[in-house]
């Protein structure tokens, strides 16, 4: 839903004073977007970029590959139009508008809320008259694209991709209503909306259709919320309930089962994960607990068999999706941008469903690393794939032909900061860590509270009660990095005897006390000035995957804080592909301004293998030297590895196994190196 959960809570203040209150179910609500302000640290020029950059350039790339065009042609058809491109290109326009449109809330612009005027008017003139508006079969009726079929619907299970449009078409109507209180663009979607669920469903004459790709389900139970009609309710649940009950199955979108009765993550990566999504909100609603059972049985999967260590998910190039279980190459991973964006949005309403800072562990690690990894710094270029070594040939591209990605980011990153926070009755739960402000309410109570932190370079973190006062309980999550967990479940653990340590104190004073959900709780009558000042530990850690992982066996990944890093060409005078790890490395850190934006970089002495003229294998000692993954690719082509080989016989790098009381070593032959070094 959208690119924040936030956003469907929205205070909804602009939609004028017979606007529908929300009922968006979950136990546990979203602080919305618009009430957080990141003012600094690390995540203030990403947001920045995004609004100067990021936005403005899809809007000229839309000008530029006529996505704009294909609205003013379906609005004047013709059999001489020849309908290229693909057939969701529309939901470029969409997602744009979504993310200038949480711009909008934030700040302001007379002139880009006109730019997006005119851009609605143009979409306007290409609706038909019952509402439906799919500019790649009305260009030219008779010969629409070809994955569109000759009928409205026909292939929409498949290739067509019109239930796809309308969602993102709600996402972005719903965001630009709520941030103008104009209905232009609203009344536009619902006009197609009511379309859809005229012709598809289960009654007379209906046509019992899903989508084909997923994310109308969570876009209606949006647009439910922003107009209390419960048809949009309805279907969005008919949606998933006739999922795997229609003539088209496969796993490929999720369809070969009703999603109640799914375990496995199987499929497109990004569908499977909006979809999941979807189920969450309408399960949030309507007490559904069969979705959220499903939805349950499913994360576990993901998490202790198909995640990547940089959040990732989606390990297979064909059919951009999930892989078997344990399936998780590096050089061929596909982690495409989109699905790290789906697994936020999936285990954002996973916590706002249970409360349990786990799912918060995996969105931090998917935001840090392989989300933020899908574009550049500066906000310009982007990933499509996001693969975790590579030999070169991988750089970002201002666009693509298929621009799902850089439209997406458009969408998500504007609406970051309503991830931060989370209520419920008396408590308030900081489940991020940013600088920032935030004017939101507690148990009824109005409070004003600061965070200042360096956070993800530094793990101190200030946050401060700057107006207001109320009986609640402040609820800071203690990450699991932190708790030695680099990843709920048994996919990854760290390899070392580093215990880290945490501090948090009120007012000077030490908080003692157990964790409830990965939460240090805290509760008391806060007022005006009180300070909590919360400290994590960050030491370099290494990481080794489950030896079920063939790709990752003798291979180690390394970690501080939530950021993996990654070693690179630019930084290292020998080959990244073919450095070894010490036996017991050490690492120093250091903070480099002046590289890539601001990063906090990480050496270690290391041996660096090659070849002599005899053909004798060399080992010659070397500084490896790493950056944070995400940062990657900024410097031209060359060689990357997030995943680095040691040396077999190192104890202190290979940890006993618990199930078993024995060491991996004993399970790799004696010849010194793990397979495949």
């Amino acid at each position: 839903m959208g690119a924040a959960m936030g956003a469907l809570m929205l205070s909804l203040q602009t939609m004028g004073a017979k606007a529908h209150k929300p009922v968006q179910g979950y136990p546990f609500e979203p602080v919305a977007f618009t009430q957080v302000h990141i003012d600094g640290g690390f995540w203030l020029p990403r947001m920045e970029a995004s609004r100067k950059v990021t936005i403005p350039l899809a809007f000229s790339k839309c000008e530029e590959n006529e996505r704009y065009a294909n609205f003013y042609r379906a609005a004047h058809p013709s059999e001489e139009y020849k309908v290229e491109g693909f057939p969701f290109d529309d939901t470029d326009v969409y997602k744009t508008i979504e993310g200038a449109s949480y711009c909008l809330s934030i700040k302001p612009d007379k002139r880009l809320e006109a730019y997006i005027d005119s851009i609605i008017t143009v979409m306007a003139a290409a609706q038909e008259p019952d509402g439906y508006l799919y500019t790649a079969r009305t260009q030219n009726p008779a010969h629409p694209h070809d994955w569109s079929g000759k009928k409205r619907w026909e292939k929409v299970e498949d290739l067509s991709h019109e239930f796809y449009n309308l969602g993102h078409m709600v996402e972005g109507a719903v965001a630009h209503y709520q941030a103008t209180g104009k209905r232009n663009f609203l009344d536009i979607a619902i006009r197609y909306a009511d379309c859809v669920i005229r012709n598809i469903g289960d009654g007379q004459g209906q046509l019992r259709l899903v989508p084909g790709h997923q994310i109308a389900e969570m876009a209606l139970v949006r647009l439910y919320n922003a107009t209390g009609e419960s048809r949009y309710l309805d279907q969005a649940k008919f949606f998933l309930d006739a999922r795997g009950t229609t003539a088209h199955r496969n796993a490929y979108s999720q369809s070969h089962v009703p999603p109640v009765e799914q375990s496995e993550a199987v499929g497109h990566a990004v569908r499977a994960t909006y979809m999941y999504a979807g189920m969450a909100d309408v399960a949030a609603i309507t007490g559904d607990t069969a979705y959220v059972a499903a939805i349950d049985r499913i994360w576990d999967n993901i998490v202790n068999k198909k995640l990547y260590i940089t959040g990732g998910i989606g390990a297979r190039h064909q059919g951009e999706s999930f892989g078997d279980n344990y399936e998780l190459p590096n050089a061929s991973a596909y982690n495409e941008t989109c699905a790290a964006i789906g697994n936020v949005y999936t285990n954002y309403r996973l916590f706002l469903l249970h409360g349990n800072s786990k799912y918060y562990d995996v969105l931090e690690r998917t935001l840090y690393n392989g989300l933020i990894s899908g574009v550049s710094i500066d906000g310009g270029t982007f990933f499509y794939p996001n693969p975790l070594a590579s030999d070169g040939g991988y750089s970002r591209k201002p666009w693509f032909g298929c621009a799902c990605c850089p439209s997406n980011i458009s969408r998500f990153m504007p609406s970051l900061s309503g991830y931060i926070y989370a209520t419920r009755g008396n408590d308030l739960y900081v489940n991020l860590f940013a600088s920032s402000k935030a004017d939101l309410k507690v148990g009824g109570k109005h409070l004003i509270v600061k965070q200042e932190t360096d956070y993800p370079w530094s793990g101190d973190v200030a946050i401060t009660i700057e107006k207001g006062s109320a009986d609640a309980a402040l609820n800071v999550r203690i990450p699991g990095w932190v708790r030695n967990q680099p990843v709920p479940g048994t996919l990854y653990s760290y390899t070392d005897s580093i215990q880290p340590t945490y501090t948090v104190k009120v007012n000077g004073e030490k908080v003692e006390g157990d964790l409830q959900n990965g939460y240090m709780r805290i509760d008391r009558r806060w007022k005006k000035g009180d300070r909590v000042d919360v400290s994590f530990d960050m030491p370099v850690r290494l990481v080794r995957a489950n030896e079920k992982v063939k790709a990752d066996r003798g291979l180690l990944a390394v970690e501080c804080g939530p950021i993996v890093y990654c070693a690179e060409w630019p930084d290292n005078e020998h080959s990244v592909a073919s450095t070894l790890l010490n036996r017991r490395p050490k690492f120093t850190t250091e903070f480099r301004p002046g590289l890539l934006g601001g990063v906090r970089t990480v050496s270690t002495q290391a041996q660096s293998l090659a070849y002599d003229a005899d053909g004798n294998l060399t080992a010659t000692p070397t500084t490896l030297r790493l950056i944070p993954y995400y940062a990657w690719a900024h410097r031209g082509e060359g060689p990357m590895r997030v995943w680095l080989p040691y040396y077999l016989s190192a104890p202190d790098l290979v940890p006993e196994n618990s199930a078993t009381g024995s060491t991996s070593a004993t399970k790799r032959g004696s010849n010194g190196f793990f397979d495949g070094l």
